[in-house]
């Protein structure tokens, strides 16, 4: 078997080299790639369990209290604890987690960009729907 010529080898060359431009764009700005994921879920809906974070991303919770640990070190989120549940926490965003945002958006046209360079648009489109069929998910 040939395995550089396999989709899963493909992609994860591909994987590797994305994650790799996401984590160097967002450094510019100040943040990691995990804690980039995380602000896009908490600007959905602030004030999340830490639990349903970690579900929504698919990261263990130990990778997500590291994550979290740093953005409240750079004063991105707070954690508070549950009222009824001294187990669990909520995640909710600070002001400055919240002024990031046009930053990060920015950032992510240029990533945008980069990533598709040299596609046309019906291959960009076609690239979109076949990575979120695989994902389960709707365009």
């Amino acid at each position: 078997m040939e395995f550089r010529v396999t989709v899963s080898y493909l992609l994860s060359k591909l994987t590797t080299a994305h994650r790799n431009l996401l984590e160097k764009s967002v450094q510019d700005i100040g943040l990691h790639s995990g804690q980039a994921f995380i602000l896009l879920e908490l600007w959905k809906k602030d004030e999340q369990r830490q639990v349903d974070l970690a579900e929504k991303l698919n990261l263990a919770a130990p990778t997500v209290n590291k994550i979290l640990g740093g953005m409240l070190e750079a004063d991105l989120v707070t954690r508070k604890k549950v009222d009824n549940d001294a187990r669990s926490t909520r995640i909710a965003l600070t002001s400055k987690g919240r002024d990031v945002r046009p930053l990060l958006e920015q950032k992510w046209v240029e990533i945008e960009e980069q990533t598709i360079l040299g596609l046309t648009d019906t291959e960009a489109l076609i690239l979109k729907q076949l990575l979120s069929k695989l994902l389960g998910e709707d365009v």
